[in-house]
């Protein structure tokens, strides 16, 4: 399958044997590196990675993925571009686009994502906005796959912020037919629009709920995720959040209305006593370090195969 020279924006832009071929590459990947076979596809490529947002993950992981493939990834802060000063995104991407042969961008307004990619002509990469995580749920469903052995058919749970994270699980989820139900409190739930598009995505759209009550969300489930409830530029909301959100905490009496082998998920960083225990974030049904490592795995695939 080729992808050259695709942008990697939303997942709602890749059919599901596409995700599906992305999803074997970084098993393929994962699988060489384990067993120190070189994987040096993009020998003499470079990867422009714009951060205007802090990442642990992202960052590391997509300049370790350019390293195992024999390239290069430059980490490129606000601070040391002209965009910080004011250069319009579009001058930035037809320049970047000269001396890479992909640009990764890290920011806030989805529109900026698309802006770069109007005016590259290499592929852009959306490494996190406030609307979507597309490199996040790849590794996520790389994951679950290696976890459950399948995706169609199972049923993930999200709790909490309606956000950029549940955007992309639901959209994720949907193409590649899995049930996806959301629980968010009034007033925090996931844009009605994207929920629109993942329903318009699934074979099965009642599969992609939006529930208010967590227990009748989780109950059932074979995967139940969630994330931090205050995102980065919402520190000043946070007190409002964790009080609108408390009753949305993944912990033993929540997770014990899933399944028996339910998996716990976590895009991480975690706020443990928050938005999950610590004794659920370190039990035996949490794959959240797996999860983390297959960012790495997950990425050189989406590297590998649009470079």
């Amino acid at each position: 399958m080729n992808l050259k020279g695709r942008d990697f924006i939303t997942l709602a832009d890749f059919s599901r044997e596409e995700i599906w071929y992305l999803l074997e590459l970084a098993k393929d990947l994962k699988d060489k590196q384990k067993k120190g076979i070189p994987h040096r596809y993009l020998e003499g490529k470079t990867l422009g990675m714009i951060f205007q947002k802090a990442s642990t993950r992202t960052r590391v992981s997509f300049e370790s993925a350019m390293f195992y493939l024999g390239g290069l990834g430059m980490f490129l802060s606000r601070n040391d571009l002209q965009i910080g000063r004011g250069e319009p995104i579009k001058d930035t991407a037809r320049v970047l686009s000269r001396y890479c042969d992909g640009i990764l961008i890290r920011t806030f307004a989805h529109q900026e994502v698309l802006d770069l990619a109007k005016y590259s002509d290499v592929p852009v990469i959306n490494g996190l906005t406030d609307d979507y995580h597309p490199t996040q749920v790849l590794a996520d469903l790389l994951t679950i796959w290696e976890h459950k052995g399948h995706l169609e058919g199972l049923k993930l749970t999200y709790l909490g912020d309606g956000n950029n994270m549940a955007h992309s699980l639901m959209l994720g989820g949907a193409i590649m037919g899995m049930e996806v139900v959301v629980s968010s409190p009034p007033d925090y739930e996931p844009n009605p629009e994207i929920v629109a598009k993942a329903k318009s995505l699934s074979q099965a759209p009642d599969k992609i709920k939006i529930v208010t009550d967590p227990e009748e969300a989780v109950k059932g489930a074979q995967i139940v995720y969630t994330d931090v409830w205050a995102s980065m530029g919402q520190e000043e909301e946070a007190a409002i959040r964790r009080k609108a959100l408390s009753s949305y905490q993944l912990d033993n009496r929540l997770l014990s209305l899933a399944e028996k082998d339910a998996i716990v998920m976590h895009c991480l960083p975690a706020h443990r006593g928050e938005e999950i225990t610590a004794e659920i974030m370190e039990g035996p049904q949490s794959v959240i370090f797996d999860e983390a490592e297959n960012r790495l795995h997950a990425h050189k695939a989406i590297l590998a195969a649009i470079i």
